[in-house]
């Protein structure tokens, strides 16, 4: 995986035009933006080619747009958010095209330091298909350099992404990577390439399924390798045990000991629930009240279903990192939205907060568990792009990252 890419520190970006991918994927409640992480996670690189004297050109996504372009999507709210936070305006050029007559004439007029949020990039429908090349070379030819600072878009080949920076390098420009994207780079590629060791992965989460190539590769990379999370009970069932009414993959019982198989000739650890937390009914709401009891994992009974790891489980694990170097978490040990059933995924967080290890947090429910728990400004890096940074932990190359010029 080439992970040595020119950076917006490796380029001069006076007097140029300088189109950035952000991800400005942010929640939207009645047009008001609910969270506005992604927005300041933008800021540094923005800010420096501010300073340096671009003409700086802003695209993203926003939403999902399966019926095309809507009001409910639009990056309006953003630009307003952008100017209070960069103190200058921000020109929003609100058509659904995204790259028509209405960009060409904002960017046209742009002085250096002058900021313009082109709409929508989904809005375009050819932005995710494979006919994208229209859309990419417009996009690039509103610029005269390109910085990907989108990592939770980056392992997707989108125009907006990866199809612009063809058209850019033929015309001489330069492809770099934002402040955002090098530091995703750098932890959680380092981690996966060249990890300090002793390495410790976490999985968690739902699904076997959707960490397949995952644990795969992690089992090559790391030392100990923990698993919890409704995805341990497919393993559990693959060793004999009864699971009761937990979530199980039956078609990846064979997948499971092949694993487990594969952690002992490689001579890795593989930590398993030793105790889970068992409930009766699956509570509804899903923060409503519940009544737990713990069970050794040889003694679960049929008619219960393991919602957490138990106390023994949340010990051993928080034992394994003690010792570690760097520590790779992804997917919680429970369904951590319960108050009652969070006690295994809190125990983890602390530990982790705890630790002198590099400690990486990839992405989606593992962000949002550490970050709600309250242990977020204890943990080396939180990683911005759930499905990007479990495909980085699966060895993949990301089309966003590999499109960027090498130093």
């Amino acid at each position: 995986m080439g992970l040595n890419k020119k950076s917006v520190d490796d380029i001069n970006a006076k007097g140029k035009r300088v189109l950035v991918r952000c991800d400005f994927n942010v929640p939207l409640k009645n047009g008001e933006i609910t969270d506005e992480t992604r927005i300041n996670a933008a800021l540094p690189t923005i800010q420096k080619l501010l300073n340096d004297g671009g003409k700086v050109i802003l695209c993203s996504h926003l939403g999902k747009v399966k019926n095309g372009p809507n009001e409910g999507e639009s990056l309006a709210p953003v630009a307003t958010r952008l100017s209070e936070k960069l103190g200058k305006p921000v020109v929003f050029v609100s058509d659904y095209n995204v790259t028509g007559q209405a960009a060409t004439a904002a960017v046209a007029a742009m002085n250096e330091g002058d900021v313009v949020l082109l709409q929508n990039t989904r809005f375009r429908g050819s932005e995710e298909t494979k006919n994208g090349e229209e859309f990419s070379k417009e996009l690039a030819d509103l610029a005269d350099i390109y910085v990907c600072d989108a990592f939770g878009s980056s392992h997707r080949a989108h125009a907006s992404v990866a199809g612009v920076t063809k058209f850019i390098t033929e015309k001489g420009g330069d492809n770099v990577v934002g402040y955002l994207m090098q530091k995703e780079i750098d932890f959680l590629g380092n981690a996966v390439e060249n990890p300090v060791r002793p390495f410790v992965a976490i999985l968690g989460g739902a699904k076997v399924a959707d960490k397949l190539n995952v644990i795969s590769n992690l089992l090559e990379k790391c030392d100990t390798l923990i698993i919890g999370g409704g995805m341990a009970y497919t393993f559990l069932k693959a060793q004999g045990y009864e699971i009761g009414k937990s979530l199980v993959d039956d078609t990846k019982l064979d997948y499971c000991k092949e694993m487990m198989e594969k952690a002992e000739k490689l001579g890795k650890k593989l930590l398993l629930p030793v105790d889970a937390v068992t409930i009766a009914d699956f509570p509804n709401p899903i923060d409503a009240p519940v009544e737990v009891e713990v069970y050794d994992v040889e003694n679960m009974p049929a008619d219960r279903e393991g919602c957490d790891i138990g106390p023994k489980s949340a010990a051993l694990y928080a034992d394994a990192v003690k010792s570690a170097k760097t520590v790779v978490w992804n997917g919680p040990m429970g369904v951590f939205e319960n108050p009652t059933l969070a006690a295994g995924t809190i125990a983890v967080a602390k530990a982790l907060a705890d630790t002198e290890a590099t400690t990486i947090i990839g992405g989606g429910d593992s962000a949002a568990a550490v970050n709600q728990l309250g242990f977020g400004d204890k943990m080396s890096h939180i990683s911005t792009g759930g499905g990007a940074s479990l495909e980085f932990l699966e060895g993949k190359v990301l089309p966003g990252v590999e499109a960027a010029d090498n130093k």
